[in-house]
């Protein structure tokens, strides 16, 4: 348990990164859904922006938030038994897994041009990570039994 700050610290920071891939990625989907017909000098570049966004930001911040909280549960299994916030929080990320990946599904549909959101889908799909987030720090900070 020497380590588990660090690890907690780390864990957050992932996170952190993680929420900021997620909510700033389906706003370049807005951005470029609304701009297709003013030519294609400005979608290639939002296209750039969505591909290093998602592949260089939110897939290595995924995987470290969840490397790193998949070993805060290994070195404290107690953490089951303290309540069901774990468990809610859990559900809470296992949805934000889902969406950080149909956020990669409609970046391929995008690039390749067959995407049939809105801008305005994406506009409210923007909101899911939000919601997902409240969720998860209150269960991290309030932990009801």
């Amino acid at each position: 348990m020497e380590y588990y700050s660090w690890i907690l610290a780390f864990h957050v920071m992932s996170f952190i990164s993680w929420m900021a891939m997620l909510f700033y990625q389906p706003r370049l989907y807005v951005y470029h859904k609304e701009h297709e017909q003013n030519g294609a000098c400005f979608t290639d570049v939002i296209k750039i922006q969505e591909e290093k966004l998602y592949s260089f930001i939110g897939v290595p911040a995924l995987w470290a938030t969840l490397l790193s909280g998949v070993l805060m549960i290994w070195l404290n299994p107690g953490l089951f038994k303290s309540g069901i916030w774990l468990h809610i929080k859990l559900t809470a990320v296992l949805l934000l897994i889902a969406y950080h990946f149909s956020l990669g599904y409609f970046k391929k549909k995008l690039k390749e041009g067959t995407c049939t959101k809105s801008g305005k889908f994406f506009r409210a799909y923007n909101e899911v990570p939000t919601l997902l987030m409240i969720v998860i720090v209150i269960m991290v900070v309030i932990k009801p039994v």
